[in-house]
This record gives C-alpha cells, sequence and structure tokens, in this order.
C-alpha cells in the first residue's frame, strides 16, 4: 500500500513523465517542423545531415541521434523559443539562498518563466528568430536538449530536474529525424508559408500544422515499416 507521501511522489513523477516525454516532445516538433518548412535552407541542411549520417537504404535508428548534432539544434532551438508551458513545475526553497543575487526565503515556491529565459535579449541574440546554428560549436561537441546554465528550460535540470530528460530527448529527437528523412515537407499550394502563431491560452500552435508530405526513400522502407505496425 502507498502512503500518503509516497502517492504524492509517484504522482508528482508520473505528471513529470507526461508532460517530458510526451506533450513536450510534440509541441517542439511541431514548432520545429513549421520554422524549418519557412526557411529551406534549415531544412536542407537537416536532410543533408540525415542522408550524410545514415544514408536513404535504411530509417534513421536510436544509435545514430549521437551523430545527428544539427537535428538536435533544431529541436534545441524549438525548445528555446517555443516552450511548451510559460513555467516550470514550482520547487520549494528548503532553506533561505541567494541565487543571481536574488534572496529566496525558506518555503518560497519558485517559478521560472521558460518564454522569459528563452527569449531573454541579454542571453540571445535576435531571440525571436529560429537560428539552430547558436547551439553548434566550432569543436563538434554533443548537443544536448537540456541546458544546465538554465538560458533556457526545456527538461529541467540539476538533482531534481525532470526523470523523463532521456527519455523525452530521444523520442524527441527520433521523431523529427524520422519525419526529416522520410518526407519531403511543403506547405499547401494555396499558402505562402506556414503561419507561425501562439494559441492565446497557451503557447502552442493556434492552429495545427497543415503540410504536405511526399515519401523520399524507397517503397520498401515504408512496407516494412507497415507490417511491423501490424504486429
Amino acid at each position: 500500500m502507498w502512503n500518503e507521501g509516497e502517492r504524492n511522489i509517484k504522482d508528482d513523477l508520473l505528471d513529470e513523465l507526461m508532460i517530458a516525454s510526451i506533450d513536450n516532445p510534440s509541441n517542439a516538433i511541431e514548432w520545429a517542423m513549421g520554422e524549418m518548412i519557412n526557411e529551406p535552407t534549415i531544412l536542407k541542411r537537416a536532410v543533408d545531415e540525415l542522408d550524410r549520417e545514415v544514408g536513404r537504404n535504411r530509417l534513421v535508428e536510436e544509435r545514430d541521434l549521437q551523430k545527428l548534432n544539427y537535428i538536435k539544434a533544431c529541436i534545441k532551438e524549438a525548445f528555446r523559443l517555443h516552450p511548451f508551458s510559460p513555467f516550470n513545475p514550482p520547487p520549494v526553497s528548503m532553506s533561505n539562498t541567494t541565487v543571481a543575487g536574488y534572496f529566496i526565503p525558506k518555503g518560497s515556491h519558485v517559478l521560472l518563466s521558460r518564454p522569459g529565459l528563452g527569449r531573454n535579449p541579454n542571453v540571445w541574440k535576435d531571440p525571436m528568430r529560429f537560428n539552430p546554428d547558436r547551439h553548434l560549436d566550432a569543436d563538434g561537441r554533443q548537443v544536448f536538449l537540456s541546458d544546465n546554465e538554465l538560458r533556457l528550460l526545456s527538461f529541467s535540470t540539476g538533482k531534481r530536474g525532470c526523470p523523463g530528460v532521456v527519455l523525452g530527448s530521444t523520442i524527441t529527437t527520433m521523431m523529427l529525424a524520422r519525419m526529416v528523412q522520410g518526407f519531403t515537407w511543403e506547405v499547401p499550394h494555396n499558402e505562402s508559408g506556414i503561419k507561425l502563431v501562439e494559441n492565446h491560452n497557451d503557447l502552442s500552435l493556434a492552429k495545427p500544422l497543415l503540410v504536405v508530405a511526399k515519401p523520399r526513400l524507397p517503397q520498401y522502407l515504408y512496407q516494412k515499416n507497415l507490417k511491423r505496425m501490424k504486429y
């Protein structure tokens, strides 16, 4: 039997896993696809990376993800510019402390603004521009979707960070990689571009993403995948 404290911990963990591993990635992917389709150069670079690192004769797999730095940079940029929720789940200060010059009394609930961090002009140059290159460096180091310096808030960080960060990062990267690898993407013929407008009630797209997808890989790869789904 669960006691009350254990039940609360279980509920919190389930909430974090659901938000971080499903809702957060799906929102980021929808925004990333819209931004990339509106910027054909960015989309082409992502396609070229997949063709170079994976090829067109098989579908991208989890073992490939560490090589897909540009794909991950696109996702991280979506997390920065288009967070899933306005604030983080509020932690409680266990003692009096000072962070970044601010005194935080014991027992305080600390709210961090996700848009405030990711769109801060004092931290990010041209913060409202979708620019994955800002997450890459000349040394080619691995891009991680979380940020320990809290310049953006994707899956949280630190000792009490989101327990779903690895799962959420894997799901998100695999989802975008498969979508970019498997199809060409275009705006509908009667549209000039994707209207990237936030919903009035939250930070999701005001209207669901509507685009045209066309297969770009050998047909047997799609048939093979459909057979797996049937079983």
